[in-house]
This record gives C-alpha cells, structure tokens and sequence, in this order.
C-alpha cells in the first residue's frame, strides 16, 4: 500500500488559511475580516471551529477580537508576540526580505551573553560540544547541524531556559536558512575560526573570551549573509 498523507484537521486548515491571507498582504494590518458566517463558509469549517481558531490568532496577536465589530488585522511585528516568529518561520515563504538580517541581528545581541554565560556555568559541557566540531565534514549540511547544536548547547548551558525557548521556536528553520549560509566556503572557514576560538575560551574557562569571540563571530556572520 502506498503511503500518504492525512488530509489537515479543519483548525489547522483554517489557521494556515487564514495566516497566508495576513501574510501575502490579503488581510493587511489595519483591514477587518469578513462576518462569520461568511468567513466560516468561505474557508469551508464550522463557525464553531472558526472562533476556536480566530481565538488562538487573537491570543497570539495576530489579530483582535471586538465583540460586536469586525474583527480587525494587527500590525503583527508591534502587536504580535512570540508565537507570532514560530508561525512566521512556519510560513517561511511569506517572510518579508528583511527578515533573516533582523533575526541576524537578534542572535548578534543575544548569542554573546549566552556563549559567557555557558562557560561560566558549564564549561566542560561547551567543551564536550566544541571538541565535535574538528570532525565536521565539509558540507553545508554537516555546518548546519553541528552550528545548530552548538547554539542549543550553550542557550542550555547557560542555565537560562528563556534563551533555549527562543532558539527552539526556530528549530528547523535554523538548520533551513544555515544551510544557504554554508553554501560558501569563506562562511565554513569563518566558522571553524569560531569554533577554535571558542573552544579555546571553554578550555581556559575564560567567559570574558567567550562573550567577545562569539560577538565576533556573529557581526563576521551578518557580515558575510549581507554580501551573499
């Protein structure tokens, strides 16, 4: 019997429906929604169904529930919180150009401080991770992987879980988009620098190293992702 696929649940259908239209500029941040009746027959679920998801896009920022009103489009990158970037990475191909650069530049604030954190917390668990990083093969899919587990470990290295819930929310888009970044051989050698350095770094537990060759590292990435 060949395989295949169950057909979406009715939220999920209408969710991802619904989504699209907000991001493809459809539905753009200002504009209403039509009436539920309409709005359910159009996306072909039950009204009950409808509110179920309009409640969970509601809760999430995406839009705004007004009883008595029409239901009315958020600007989502004010109003929006941070299951509004899981969804966002979820429809990747609606992502606005600026995006990853932006993203870029979060982990250029963030990393830093996880990377010091992590040393001063555990740095023989960063140095188990790095110690992985001399077998890497030369491939971008071997780059991505490792790169992404680095990142984990030191987001739980750092013994603070907020960073590691903010990393997870990109699971899989991350190892998507460093695949690109890794195409380019001068990316591979940059980040071998790093490895080294860092690894060098856990190794004299010196958390003060850490924090300023990782910032390093992630300027030379944004850097680099700009020019390709």
């Amino acid at each position: 019997m060949e395989s295949w696929n169950p057909p979406p649940r009715p939220t999920e259908h209408a969710e991802k429906a619904l989504l699209t239209a907000i991001l493809d500029g459809s539905y753009p941040p200002g504009s209403t929604l039509p009436g539920e009746r309409d709005l359910a027959a159009q996306l072909g679920i039950t009204r009950p169904t409808l509110r179920e998801v309009l409640a969970r896009l509601n809760s999430d920022g995406w839009l705004t529930i007004q009883h008595g009103k029409p239901t009315r489009i958020n600007d989502y990158w004010r109003e929006g919180g941070l299951n509004v970037l899981s969804a966002l990475v979820r429809f990747s191909n609606s992502l606005p150009s600026d995006f990853i650069p932006n993203l870029l530049v979060v982990r250029l604030d963030m990393a830093p401080t996880y990377a010091r954190l992590a040393v001063e917390q555990d740095a023989k668990q960063v140095t188990a991770c790095l110690l992985d990083s001399v077998e890497i093969g030369d491939s971008p899919e071997a780059f991505a992987s490792f790169d992404w587990r680095l990142h984990y470990a030191l987001t739980v290295a750092s013994r603070n879980p907020i960073y590691t819930l903010i990393l997870n929310g990109f699971s899989g888009f991350y190892e998507q988009i460093a695949c690109q970044y890794f195409r380019h051989p001068e990316t591979r050698q940059a980040s071998r620098q790093f490895y080294r350095g860092l690894l060098t770094a856990a190794q004299d537990n010196d958390p003060a190293s850490a924090e300023r060759i990782t910032r390093i590292a992630m300027q030379e990435s944004l850097r680099l992702w700009e020019n390709l």
